[in-house]
C-alpha cells in the first residue's frame, strides 16, 4: 500500500517539475510524471530490499528527495538535448533548402 503512495507523490513531484522548470514545451506532458513515477518507485523498493521499514522516516525522506533530483535532472537534460536537436535539424533543412 505505500508503494502505490509513493508512487503517487513521485506523479506528483514530476508533475510539479514538469510546469516549474522550463523547456515544457520541448517534451510530452506525460514524460517528466513518468519519470517521477518510476523514480519513486524504484528507490522505495531498492530502499526496501536494503531492509529499511515503511515506518521509519528515512525511507520517505530518500524516495521523495531522489525523486526531486532525478525528476529535476532529467527534465532539464531532456529539454536541453530536444532543444539543441531542434536546433540541428533546423539547420540542417535550411542547409538543404539553400543547396537545391
Amino acid at each position: 500500500m505505500e508503494l502505490l503512495f509513493v508512487a503517487l507523490l513521485g506523479a506528483v513531484i514530476g508533475l510539479a517539475a514538469r510546469y516549474f522548470l522550463p523547456g515544457r514545451s520541448t517534451q510530452g506532458s506525460v514524460l517528466v510524471p513518468a519519470i517521477g513515477t518510476v523514480a519513486a518507485s524504484a528507490l522505495w523498493v531498492a530502499l526496501t530490499w536494503l531492509g529499511l521499514n515503511w515506518a521509519n522516516g528515512w525511507i520517505w525522506w530518500v524516495s521523495l528527495v531522489g525523486t526531486v533530483v532525478v525528476s529535476v535532472v532529467l527534465n532539464l537534460v531532456i529539454s536541453r538535448r530536444r532543444i539543441h536537436g531542434d536546433q540541428r535539424m533546423l539547420q540542417r533543412l535550411a542547409n538543404a533548402a539553400s543547396a537545391a
